[in-house]
């Protein structure tokens, strides 16, 4: 896999049901970035992320991975604050430390906590007959407390009234949920903050189906 730092235009590696990948496409959507997308088949023989030639890229075989001013970058979270400091439009964090400090800790809840847990590499542990039935717990148990959290915080949106980094995390999880059949109805608020979000550009074009490698594409 070769990288040709010269390029200007940013190269996003990512899958299109990646959770990670879709938080990324939704910043560089919200900056206006425009990037090349280079799809890593996680499933495919074995999952693209494990051969060779991406493991160079990225060591820990895992997407998205990102290039961009010279650099590779790996990790959403990471990725996203370096946009947000790198192309100041649409600020995802707050200035106010305290503000700050709820947006992280909202996207922590769910980039460190419950995102993780039905993870692809976690789910393949699991195996097929479990896997359903333990994504479906972890979320469910998840969002038992985002809820809660969410209530203390939550405008327009999951801190206040303007789209941060913890709503890049919120919609994808919340896809998530649906695929392993969370009864979202348990979630009023979690569904709410979701539905404003999807009616804005910047998620409708990240979301998978609309991924170069998605098979509704």
């Amino acid at each position: 896999m070769y990288i040709d730092y010269r390029l200007k235009q940013p190269i996003l590696y990512s899958y299109f049901r990646s959770s990670c990948s879709w938080r990324v496409r939704i910043a560089l959507a919200l900056k206006g970035i425009e990037y090349e997308y280079r799809p890593v088949n996680l499933i495919k023989a074995g999952g693209e992320q494990h051969s060779e030639n991406f493991k160079n890229l990225n060591p820990l075989e895992k997407v998205p991975a990102l290039v961009i001013n010279g650099h590779t970058l790996t990790q959403s979270l990471a990725i996203i604050n370096y946009l947000d400091e790198e192309y100041p439009q649409n600020k995802l964090l707050p200035v106010d430390p305290l503000m700050k400090a709820q947006v992280n800790i909202v996207a922590n809840a769910i980039a460190c906590d419950i995102q993780p847990i039905q993870n692809l590499v976690v789910l393949q542990y699991v195996g097929d007959e479990k896997k359903a039935e333990w994504g479906k717990y972890w979320i469910t148990k998840g969002f038992t407390g985002l809820e809660k959290l969410l209530s203390t915080t939550a405008g327009k949106y999951c801190v206040g009234d303007s789209v941060t980094v913890a709503d890049l995390c919120l919609v994808p999880q919340v896809y998530n949920a649906n695929r392993f059949k969370v009864d979202m109805a348990e979630f009023p608020l979690i569904s709410r903050i979701n539905q404003a979000l999807c009616q804005l550009e910047a998620f409708q074009i990240s979301h998978p189906d609309n991924q170069p490698d998605s098979p509704q594409h």
